[in-house]
């Protein structure tokens, strides 16, 4: 009898277009194992990460604005589910596999530092050979989660993750051999920058940096004035644009493209290299550094999971250690090593709380 999920599948060849990544045609994972009855490889990979502990601390992980006061500044995993929600749109609409998107999505940030960026950029100045957190986040669903087992996802999903990062490349780059191998994969790269250009001027605006005439009006012109209107412009035009390129990539309008750019460069400018954020992401790198060399130094402090060989090298024991700390964590870490502790009686005697 044909199970649930070979119905699934049969359906996905049915509707998905011919340059969909059908999960009966995964290229597999690391180590073989059964088939569920239920769900399909990609959707087990999705369910599997938003299990994940990683995920979780997302919550607690900066996006751009350190450990805010408000309640309704982005975090790292708030920006997750955004990107999720962006990318499946335009999945659905290119009748591309939107459960490998959203494994794909939901997995692109796990590797990210406490702090965001500024954390990030603490990490490449002091780990030796550096530190990116889409291989930070390869690593983390291949050796670090379930006890070193990994979660042993697919292929598929892992190439999404650890190729999802632009930097300050271009949104679509001329040379397409660094772009994720599924057009999926290559959904969720241009679904993170629509998401945080758009989040981090929302956020921006809330914390006074920004105000909504603030956006260059050259740029209002071509992709809105709202955040939403914005959205919407972005969606559509990548849905316009694949379709005219004949589905061989994920692709963006030549206008809606340099405009989306030089918003990210106007983010830059004006958000990110702001004094007064510059000042408080300095501090995150300082703290950050800080513990970096003493728990290299007192390596036996760090909680190192009893998989991990002892082999291993100092560097990368400290370095997945720091990466998957959440902000509130690494402060409560650099308060215990490096703040001294009040004093208080207690009975039978003086002792530090």
């Amino acid at each position: 009898m044909e199970t649930l999920r070979e119905q699934i599948e049969e359906r996905e060849g049915q509707f998905l277009c011919d340059k969909a990544m059908l999960s009966r045609n995964s290229r597999g994972r690391k180590r073989d194992e059964s088939e569920c009855d239920i769900r399909t490889c990609f959707q087990r990979d999705r369910d599997r990460i938003i299990h994940s502990k990683s995920f979780r601390r997302l919550m607690h992980k900066t996006q751009v604005f350190l450990k805010p006061r408000d309640d309704h500044y982005r975090t790292r995993l708030t920006h997750t589910l955004e990107v999720g929600q962006i990318a499946r749109t335009i999945s659905r609409a290119l009748r591309l596999n939107e459960d490998l998107v959203e494994a794909i999505a939901m997995g692109h940030d796990l590797g990210h530092t406490p702090f965001g960026h500024s954390g990030e950029a603490a990490l490449q100045e002091v780990h030796p050979g550096g530190f990116e957190h889409p291989e930070q986040s390869l690593r983390v669903v291949d050796c670090l989660e379930r006890q070193g087992k990994g979660l042993n996802l697919t292929f598929e999903v892992r190439d999404g993750i650890v190729r999802h990062s632009k930097g300050l490349s271009d949104l679509i780059p001329s040379d397409k051999s660094g772009l994720p191998r599924t057009l999926e994969g290559q959904i969720v790269r241009i679904s993170d920058i629509i998401a945080y250009v758009n989040h981090d001027i929302d956020d921006a605006i809330r914390a006074g940096l920004l105000t909504p005439e603030s956006i260059p009006s050259e740029l209002s012109s071509v992709i809105g004035t709202t955040h939403s209107g914005r959205i919407g412009v972005m969606v559509n035009d990548v849905i316009r644009a694949t379709w005219d390129v004949g589905m061989e990539f994920i692709a963006m309008s030549g206008r809606i493209c340099e405009a989306t750019e030089r918003l990210r460069a106007f983010l830059h400018r004006e958000v990110y290299n702001n004094p007064t954020s510059v000042e408080q992401f300095d501090k995150a790198k300082r703290l950050l550094k800080r513990l970096y060399q003493y728990y290299l130094e007192h390596l036996h402090l760090v909680p190192t999971p009893r998989f991990q060989p002892k082999s291993e090298n100092a560097n990368q024991i400290v370095c997945d250690y720091i990466a998957g700390m959440t902000d509130g964590f690494a402060i409560l870490c650099y308060e215990d090593v490096f703040i001294p502790r009040p004093w208080a009686r207690a009975e039978g005697g003086d002792v530090y709380t």
